[in-house]
C-alpha cells in the first residue's frame, strides 16, 4: 500500500466574500490536489461551478515552453459536507510547478482571489526558508534556494539536466509565497535529475537608480559552494549560462587528522608571498606542497596566496566572479584542503589576498553579467553600473563575512590581506569615507574572524598605486607596511631622510604606535612592479628604482657587483627591521621580468635558477637571516617597540656622533641596540647579557667608503657585511668569525650593511 503523506493546506479568500480550502497528498511521488468551495454568497449556488485550472512553472515562456504544460475545466460536485469539490491526480513526472485556477460560476463569470488574481497552489514546491542563503538541504532532504534581490520584481530559479546549455525546469518564485522581505525563496522535494542551477531576474531597467536587469542571463548564486561551466565565450556562439552553481553537495567532512592551525604570535611570522599557478611546477594545490622543502630551509612560516576566489583568466586573480569557491583550475576542494592540512603539519600558516575592488563583471561600458549585477546591482554595487563591491552596506558586508567565516571554518585558513583596502573605508555613495566602517569593524570582532590575522593593503590593482590612508583598526587589524617599502627604497638609492629610515627601522612607529610593530607587514617588493633583482637593474621613477650605473643586462663587473651588493642590502634591511618580513616569489633566486611592472608579464617561476651561484647564496642568506632574527628575537621579533635607553643612534663616527637626521645628502647611518633585560628568559641570557648581546649595525648608501669607530668596552664579531665576496659575508655555521676589539675602526665599503655582535667585553 502507497504511503500518502499530508504536503501542504493553503486557504484562500476570494473576492466575493468566500473561501477556498486546497489539500495537497503526495502518493509516493505522485500527487492528489482536492479543491473545496465555501462560503460564497448567497446568490452564487453550489451547482454549476467549474473549476478552470492550468499549471505553470516560469513566465520566461518566451524563452522556452515547459514540458508538462496543461489545462482544463472540471465540474465541481457537491461532497459530504455539501460542499462544491473536486480533486485533480497529477503523475510525477510531471510535478515541480503552479497549480494556476479560477472558480467559474454557472453564468460563466470568473471567482477570483481576494486579490482579484487567479488562485496559486505549488506542487512538489514549497514557500521555503530565507536562511541560509544560498542552495541547501532541509532535514527532511529537500532543496532549499535561498537568493537576496531588493530590487527584483521577478526571479525565476532555473534547473539544468547534465551537459544540456539550456534549462530543464525554470520555476518562477511567487512574490507573497516565495519572498521574505527582500529574501526569495522555493524548497523542492526533489532535484535529483538536474545537475547544475542558476536565477534569472527581472526589475526596473532604471539605469540611473542603478537597474542592470536582463531576463536572459541566467545567473550564479552568489552563495553557491561549488561552481561549473564557466564559459568566456571566445569566439564561440553567445551562451547566457556563463557560469552555473551546482547542485553536488560537499563530500563528507574532510579528515583533518587532529591537525590544527599553528596559531603562531604575529611577531614570529616570516611570509612568502606567492602566485599558485606560478610557483608551482602543475600549477596547482597540490604542487604547492612540494615547495615546502624549499620555505622551510628559507625560515618561512607563512605564505600569502594571490587571490585563489573563482575568476575570469582574461582579466586575472584579482578581478574574482566569486567568492566561496577555489579556482578550478588550481584544484579540487579536498586538494585545497590537503594543501592547508600540510602547510599546518609542517608549522606553516596559509593567508589569502582577497579583492573587492571589482569583480569580473565589468562595468557599463564592458560589461559581463555573471551574478551580483544581473541580480541587483545597485544593492551589490557602488554606483550601480560599476564593478566595485558596496562592501559597508549590510547585504554585502553579510556575504563577505560569511564568505570569509566560511574559508576559516571549511578550510582551515589563518588570515587574509584586503587588496585595496581603502575601498573597505567607503560610504555606500562611493565618495565618502567613514571613520568607523562597519564591515572593517565587523571583521575585528567577529567571533570567527577575530581569532584569525587580517591584513590591510593599500595597494589598488587597478590603479597600480598606494593609497596614503589612516587605516582604523581596534588593535587587530595590521597593515602592509607601504612606507616601508618607500623609505627603504629612497634610502638604498641614496635619496630620502636618515630620519623616515630610521622609523622604518624600528618598527614604524608613526603607523603602529597604538598597535605595536608585530602589525607592521614590511615588503620591499610585491606581486606587482619591479622583482627584486628588476629593483637593481631598471630605473624607474614611480618605482623608486636604480640601476646601478647601466639599465637591463650588462656584463659590467663593477655595475653587476653593485647590484648584488643591493640585492643582499635589501634583504638584509628587511630581515633586522621590527616587524613581519614579507618575501615576493622568486625574488629569491632572480626572478624578473626584464624590467616590465605589468602584471601580465610575470612568467613561471624556474626553479633550476636556485642551484645557480646566485640562487645558492641568496637562500642561505635569507636562511641566516631569518636564523639570526630567531636567536635575537629580543630585538628583532618584538611585540612592543624598543625602548629608547635601548637603542643609540650614530653617524659616521659611529655612536660618538650625532646622525644628520635631516640631510638629504647624508646616507650613513650607524646604531647600536642592546638587549631588554626584561626579555631575557633565563640566568644564563642575563650574564650574557651583561657581558655583551649588544649589536651594532652600519647602513651605508653612499657611493665613498666610510671608516667607523665600533662602541668601545666590547669585543665584537662581524656577522655580516654585504660588501664582501661569498661565502664569507656571513657567517654561517662553522665559518670563522673576524673579531675586532672596542674603538677598532672597521670601512664600511660604498652601498654596503655591516652587522657586529658584541660577544663579551674588554675590560
Amino acid at each position: 500500500m502507497k504511503e500518502v503523506v499530508y504536503v501542504s493546506r493553503p486557504h484562500f479568500l476570494t473576492e466575493n466574500g468566500g473561501a477556498v480550502k486546497v489539500l495537497v497528498l503526495d502518493h509516493s511521488g505522485n500527487y492528489s490536489v482536492i479543491i473545496e468551495v465555501s462560503n460564497l454568497p448567497k446568490d452564487v449556488t453550489g451547482d454549476g461551478l467549474v473549476l478552470d485550472w492550468g499549471m505553470y512553472r516560469s513566465d520566461s515562456s518566451q524563452l522556452r515552453r515547459p514540458e508538462g504544460a496543461g489545462t482544463g475545466k472540471v465540474s465541481l460536485m457537491v461532497n459530504s459536507l455539501r460542499e462544491p469539490s473536486t480533486e485533480l491526480q497529477f503523475h510525477s513526472s510531471q510535478t515541480l510547478f503552479y497549480l494556476s485556477f479560477v472558480v467559474l460560476d454557472s453564468a460563466g463569470s470568473e471567482i477570483k482571489s481576494h486579490r482579484g488574481t487567479r488562485f496559486c497552489v505549488p506542487i512538489g514546491i514549497e514557500s521555503g526558508k530565507p536562511m541560509p542563503l544560498g542552495f541547501s538541504f532541509s532535514d527532511d532532504g529537500k532543496a532549499n534556494f535561498s537568493l537576496f534581490s531588493r530590487n527584483a520584481e521577478s526571479v525565476i530559479l532555473c534547473l539544468f539536466e547534465k551537459g544540456n546549455e539550456e534549462p530543464g525546469l525554470e520555476i518562477e518564485l511567487h512574490p507573497y509565497l516565495n519572498r521574505s522581505g527582500d529574501t526569495w525563496h522555493i524548497s523542492l522535494d526533489a532535484v535529483d535529475k538536474y545537475s547544475m542551477y542558476g536565477y534569472r531576474c527581472k526589475g526596473p531597467l532604471d539605469w540611473k537608480k542603478g537597474g542592470r536587469f536582463h531576463m536572459r542571463h541566467v545567473l550564479l548564486d552568489p552563495y553557491s559552494k561549488i561552481i561549473e561551466n564557466f564559459a568566456s565565450n571566445k569566439g564561440e556562439k553567445v551562451s547566457f549560462a556563463k557560469c552555473l552553481a551546482s547542485l553536488a553537495t560537499e563530500k563528507k567532512s574532510f579528515d583533518w587528522g587532529g591537525i590544527k592551525n599553528p596559531n603562531l604570535p604575529m611577531e614570529k611570522l616570516v611570509v612568502y608571498r606567492l602566485n599558485v599557478g606560478l610557483i608551482a611546477k602543475d600549477k596547482s594545490f597540490s604542487g604547492l606542497t612540494e615547495k615546502i622543502p624549499h620555505f622551510k630551509q628559507l625560515g618561512v612560516n607563512a605564505i600569502l596566496l594571490e587571490p585563489i576566489f573563482s575568476f575570469d583568466e582574461r582579466k586575472g586573480p584579482y578581478y574574482p566572479y566569486h567568492f566561496f569557491s577555489p579556482m578550478k583550475k588550481f584544484g579540487s576542494i579536498d586538494s585545497l584542503k590537503e594543501m592547508v592540512k600540510v602547510m599546518h603539519k609542517n608549522g606553516i600558516e596559509v593567508f589569502l589576498e582577497v579583492s573587492l575592488s571589482g569583480t569580473s563583471e565589468g562595468d557599463d561600458i564592458s560589461p559581463q553579467t555573471i551574478s551580483f549585477r544581473g541580480i541587483d546591482s545597485s544593492s551589490y554595487y557602488m554606483n550601480g553600473g560599476s564593478s566595485i563591491l558596496n562592501c559597508n552596506k549590510t547585504v554585502v558586508q553579510t556575504l563577505i563575512l560569511d564568505c570569509l567565516r566560511y574559508w576559516v571554518v571549511e578550510f582551515h585558513i589563518d588570515g587574509f590581506s584586503f587588496v585595496n583596502s581603502s575601498l573597505l573605508l567607503k560610504a555606500s555613495n562611493g565618495v565618502d569615507t567613514l571613520s568607523r566602517p562597519a564591515f572593517v569593524e565587523s571583521i575585528a570582532f567577529d567571533p570567527v574572524l577575530s581569532k584569525t590575522k587580517f591584513i590591510s593593503d593599500s595597494f589598488s590593482p587597478a590603479e597600480l598605486s598606494i593609497q596614503d590612508l589612516q587605516f582604523p583598526h581596534w588593535k587587530r587589524w595590521s597593515e602592509m607596511n607601504s612606507k616601508f617599502y618607500t623609505d627603504v627604497r629612497n634610502f638604498l638609492r641614496g635619496e630620502g631622510l636618515l630620519s623616515n629610515f630610521a622609523t622604518r627601522l624600528c618598527g614604524s612607529g608613526d603607523k603602529f604606535s597604538s598597535r605595536g610593530p608585530a602589525f607592521s607587514f614590511n615588503y620591499i617588493t610585491r606581486n606587482f612592479g619591479l622583482s627584486l633583482v628588476d629593483l637593481v637593474s631598471f630605473n624607474n621613477a614611480s618605482e623608486l628604482s636604480w640601476n646601478c650605473g647601466e639599465d637591463g643586462a650588462i656584463d659590467n663587473a663593477a655595475v653587476l657587483e653593485t647590484r648584488l651588493r643591493q640585492i643582499r642590502n635589501f634583504l638584509f634591511i628587511l630581515f633586522i627591521s621590527i616587524g613581519v618580513p614579507v618575501l615576493n616569489m622568486g625574488d629569491e633566486c632572480g626572478y624578473s621580468t626584464s624590467g616590465s611592472i605589468a602584471y601580465n608579464d610575470r612568467k613561471q617561476v624556474n626553479w633550476s635558477s636556485m642551484k645557480t651561484p646566485f640562487g645558492k647564496q641568496i637562500r642561505q642568506f635569507i636562511a641566516y637571516l631569518t636564523a639570526l632574527r630567531s636567536r635575537k628575537d629580543d630585538m628583532f621579533q618584538r611585540r612592543e617597540f624598543l625602548k629608547l635607553e635601548n637603542i643609540i643612534w650614530g653617524g659616521s663616527d659611529g655612536v660618538h656622533s650625532e646622525p644628520n637626521w635631516l640631510d638629504p645628502a647624508c646616507k650613513f647611518l650607524s646604531v647600536v641596540i642592546k638587549p631588554e633585560i626584561s626579555d631575557l628568559d633565563s640566568d644564563s641570557d642575563l650574564t650574557s647579557a651583561r657581558n655583551g648581546g649588544e649589536v651594532f649595525i652600519c647602513f651605508n648608501a653612499g657611493v665613498n667608503t666610510e671608516t667607523v669607530v665600533l662602541p668601545e668596552g666590547l669585543a665584537w664579531v662581524r656577522l655580516v657585511d654585504t660588501a664582501l665576496p661569498f661565502p664569507g659575508f656571513f657567517v654561517n655555521g662553522g665559518d670563522s668569525v673576524v673579531q675586532v676589539a672596542g674603538m677598532s675602526s672597521y670601512e664600511i665599503k660604498p652601498h654596503s650593511c655591516v652587522l657586529f655582535e658584541a660577544k663579551g667585553s674588554t675590560k
